[in-house]
């Protein structure tokens, strides 16, 4: 497939400009971009050209009726200079699940994998070198055929857009327990990286900002009861010394940190339950002394720690622990993306 993409080199590239030492996260783009179009009932054109804005018609139904979904994945470099990705087929497989749902068709995997090798080779500097630091890359789908009129589009695009960048959260993370949004329902989107799903979120998120709050605890839509995920992340919490997140569903992502964690648990002896856990649940525990951890998991921060959560006008303060169980799986996964351990589970990609 690497033959049948056209290079579209930049005159000049913008890499000068970026102070790696100071990266944010997500807001400085890479020289060059991938791009296919579903056209035809194939996908078709695969280019990699400088990055850039794309045209669209007013009409374009990704305006109006929102088919778009993406994915997070992340380039890593080792000491002797070695690109390094993680599970990326998952990453496609997960694409491809969303496509499913959304009605957007799927992504041959060697067409995905093809045109993010060549496209990671064009941009190879600017892959970060710095500790914590990464080169982020976003594949996504939207679909570009026109028309007025409620139905899925006969034609897409596919482009992959990365940039380098720094870590996801700094600082403690305070989070509030939804009582009254929901995220996801049974039998909708919320296994799928659908835009919607995330626009979703912004209205109640911003409520609780405004209380003082950085992200929000999600909890099922229908009681209320069982929480779910923690803002755009899957949700991990330790009781005494058994690490316990929710089961997979329609309503929650799975998540790959998620399962990566899942395992590396298991393998390094920590109790896992796959449950579901109710806010009394938590709450009992944090009052009893039982509750010790309460982490976020996804591909942008790996795993963010959480320092407090609210719930009903109360606040509750987790402690500050030595060897958590959140620094040791970030660590045991960090080194492995990054070539510092071996990788005994084959997730590490070298191209």
């Amino acid at each position: 497939m690497n033959s049948n993409i056209k290079i579209v080199p930049i005159q000049n590239s913008r890499i000068d400009a970026v102070d790696f030492n100071n990266l944010p996260f997500g807001t400085l783009y890479s020289d060059h971009m991938f791009t296919c179009d579903f056209k035809d009932k194939k996908w078709q054109n695969p280019t990699i050209k400088p990055y850039g804005p794309i045209t669209l018609d007013p009409s374009a139904k990704i305006f109006h009726y929102g088919q778009s979904i993406f994915e997070g994945m992340k380039a890593y470099k080792d000491a002797a200079k070695n690109t390094m990705l993680f599970r990326p087929l998952d990453n496609c497989k997960r694409l491809n699940k969303s496509a499913e749902r959304m009605v957007i068709p799927q992504i041959p995997e060697e067409l995905f994998m093809d045109g993010l090798k060549k496209l990671l080779e064009i941009d190879n500097d600017w892959i970060p070198t710095n500790e914590g630091s990464s080169l982020y890359i976003r594949p996504f789908i939207f679909a570009t055929g026109n028309g007025f009129y409620a139905s899925p589009s006969n034609e897409y695009k596919f482009i992959i857009a990365t940039a380098p960048s720094g870590s996801y959260f700094s600082g403690k993370v305070k989070v509030l327990i939804e009582e009254k949004y929901a995220r996801a329902a049974n039998g909708g989107v919320g296994f799928a990286k659908a835009g919607g799903n995330y626009a979703a979120q912004f209205y109640p998120t911003q409520l609780a900002i405004e209380k003082g709050y950085n992200q929000v605890i999600w909890t099922d839509d229908t009681t209320h009861e069982y929480i779910e995920e923690a803002g755009a992340m899957n949700i991990f919490i330790r009781i005494n010394d058994t690490l316990i997140t929710s089961p997979t569903s329609d309503r929650i992502l799975d998540g790959i940190t998620r399962k990566s964690i899942l395992q590396i648990a298991k393998d390094n002896n920590i109790a896992v339950e796959e449950r579901k856990i109710t806010v009394s649940e938590v709450i009992e525990a944090a009052k009893n002394g039982n509750l010790k951890e309460m982490f976020g998991a996804g591909t942008a921060a790996v795993i963010s720690p959480i320092s407090s959560f609210g719930f009903k006008g109360e606040d509750f303060d987790l402690p500050v622990l030595e060897n958590s169980y959140a620094t040791q799986l970030k660590k045991k996964i960090t080194d492995i993306q990054t070539n510092k351990a071996d990788d005994p589970y084959g997730w590490r990609v070298v191209l």
